[in-house]
């Protein structure tokens, strides 16, 4: 496997992001070392919040989650998936898959060795966030479900639709337009820069055109099957989970039925739709969704407590 790096000064001086890089290499099946980037920041014994962006975002994404977060007391981790952000980025479309990314990133968990867990999960963040949970639950406290599913070839949206054919037909994939396309506000110039700067050229981008087409809306995709068995956990998983989807994301809204109707830990919550918030909501309501990450997880640890 070729990998590739983005050089560091590609990164340098960024809008709000002044965090301390931190990595871990995972090995994949075939031998290949990859680098996994991740902010760590708050106190290492604080309670944590684990943040998983999706496509094709990066880390950069909870900029402004990071502060709020442990300013209300928390440790606050945010990884790059691999082929996005700081993380390495594998050079063709066909060392993607699902499973991998799945694999990669269970390597990353572990050896972190991350319990007690509060995450929040969006997008591609939730597909491979949530087969996360489904390995490891004794390892998740809670989870914060936003704008995402957990697909099993029955189908998908007419928004889902429309971005699968524009991701494998634009001749030039612009992140950064695409983040700002799926956001309520309008993003500044600096800030889309920034969602530009992990990939220098088309070639750093395989990751990011390869996503869309593995996620497992028909019966032939890969990993339906392990998608079901995911579920078949999950429908056992009765910690707490909360969901929070935007209102104008048409990729992902009604979404958060399948999580209420099927997990246990969903039932009897004050799930909440984000209003005036996109595909990206962490973008367009950073505030509200900390003090909903907060106030979710300190009412759990009040009812422990009691």
């Amino acid at each position: 496997m070729r990998v590739l790096r983005t050089p560091e000064e590609r990164f340098a001086a960024l809008a709000d992001y002044p965090f301390a890089p931190h990595y871990i290499t995972v090995t994949d099946a075939d031998g290949t070392d990859l680098r996994v980037h991740y902010l760590d920041e708050g106190h290492p014994d604080a309670p944590v919040v684990l943040l998983m962006h999706g496509e094709p975002s990066w880390s950069y994404l909870y900029r402004k989650f990071v502060p709020g977060l442990i300013a209300r007391g928390y440790r606050v981790i945010a990884p790059d998936l691999i082929g996005f952000g700081k993380s390495d980025k594998p050079a063709e479309r066909s060392d993607y898959s699902y499973e991998r990314h799945v694999a990669w990133m269970s390597a990353w968990l572990t050896a972190l060795d991350l319990s007690e867990v509060t995450l929040f999960c969006q997008d591609w963040g939730g597909l491979i966030g949530l087969r996360l949970v489904a390995a490891f639950p004794d390892r998740f406290a809670r989870l914060v479900v936003a704008n995402t599913g957990l697909p099993v070839g029955t189908g998908s949206s007419a928004g889902f639709d429309a971005w699968l054919a524009f991701s494998q037909n634009v001749p030039s994939f612009p992140v950064g337009s695409i983040v700002n396309g799926g956001t309520t506000r309008e993003l500044s110039q600096a800030e889309i820069a920034a969602y530009d700067a992990p990939f220098p050229d088309e070639s750093y981008k395989e990751g990011a055109r390869q996503f869309p087409t593995l996620v497992p809306v028909t019966p032939d995709h890969p990993s339906v099957a392990e998608n079901r068995a995911a579920w078949a956990v999950l429908e056992k998983f009765d910690r707490p989970v909360l969901t929070a989807f935007a209102d104008n994301d048409a990729v992902t809204r009604g979404g958060e039925k399948a999580f209420i109707d099927r997990i246990p830990g969903a039932r009897d919550q004050l799930h909440v739709i984000v209003k005036d918030a996109g595909h990206f909501l962490q973008e367009d309501k950073p505030e509200a969704l900390c003090a909903l990450i907060d106030s979710f997880a300190r009412q759990r640890l009040a009812e422990i407590a009691a």
